[in-house]
């Protein structure tokens, strides 16, 4: 099957809803585009994943009650696809009238489902993960803001409507330094629908000092762009490297959720532990 692309997907159609469990609703969309549009032919320079939140999931237990989960879904970056977000929304509801012996079962399905999904073609098939979070669990649910210095602080004026990496400075002849910053200031725009993502970023990195203002400027740059948030991340991530040459970099990004699911895509430099589902004050 050739691979689809963003007008094949179900934003900004009608969609009715799924009477039953349906993994053809699903709608993945190849990464490759986007990123050889920053320079990667082969494979891109981090490793990461990105970290979905579906808080609208029930399904019917053998009696017929309805079951309740936040589902906590880890998608490697390394798939060669990403799930379109109102495909996600519209397959999950179709567990809502479907009965299933326990939680384990229906965790098996959705990981078997999005995994063939994201791997679609792909000669080495992978596995996304995902934890089910029963009521019982609700109370325990991280929430907090990014860490870090906000960039946020700064008072400086914003004149550029168009992304512009020129901005991006580092300081090339001082020691290096190792910050952690973020912004709440982090806006996009949908490829398909042209509506408003609206989202936190994190940056770390090790090497020489980042111009804090470029830097702010920068990500105001982006307001207008049309991207999904993952390209959206990968494309901080790629500027940022190369334009700072920082020695090490992750950047995260905590978007708000629309349709019942929030994305958080994550990617770093180096090997490390990926971030906690902790939902921000927004999110």
């Amino acid at each position: 099957m050739s691979d689809l692309l963003p007008s094949d997907s179900p934003l900004g159609r009608p969609s009715a809803q799924p009477e039953r469990v349906d993994a053809a609703l699903l709608c993945p969309l190849p990464r490759a585009p986007a990123r050889q549009a920053l320079g990667w032919a082969g494979a891109p320079p981090f490793v990461g994943a990105d970290l979905w939140t579906a808080y609208e999931l029930s399904w019917l237990n053998p009696r017929g009650k309805p079951q309740l989960a936040i589902a906590e879904l880890t998608v490697p970056c390394d798939s060669p696809h990403l799930v379109e977000s109102k495909s996600l929304k519209l397959y999950l509801n179709g567990y809502a009238n479907e009965r299933f012996a326990d939680a384990a079962a229906v965790r098996e399905r959705i990981v078997a489902d999005l995994s063939a999904a994201l791997w679609r073609g792909a000669a080495r098939p992978g596995r996304v993960g995902l934890r089910l979070r029963t009521p019982e669990q609700f109370a325990s649910l991280e929430h907090g803001e990014l860490a870090g210095l906000s960039l946020d602080r700064l008072d400086l004026e914003c004149t550029h409507t168009v992304p512009a990496p020129h901005l991006l400075r580092a300081d090339t002849d001082a020691a290096p330094v190792e910050e952690l910053l973020f912004s709440d200031l982090l806006r996009s725009l949908c490829p398909v629908t042209g509506q408003p993502d609206w989202g936190s970023v994190q940056i770390a990195y090790r090497g020489p000092q980042i111009d804090h203002g470029g830097l702010l400027a920068y990500l105001v740059s982006l307001r207008n762009e049309a991207s999904f948030h993952e390209q959206c991340v990968e494309r901080i991530y790629a500027e940022i490297w190369q334009r700072c040459r920082p020695t090490r970099l992750s950047v995260l990004a905590r978007y708000t959720r629309r349709g019942g699911i929030d994305i958080n895509p994550w990617r770093t430099s180096h090997p490390q532990v990926a971030p906690p589902f902790r939902r921000t004050a927004r999110q």
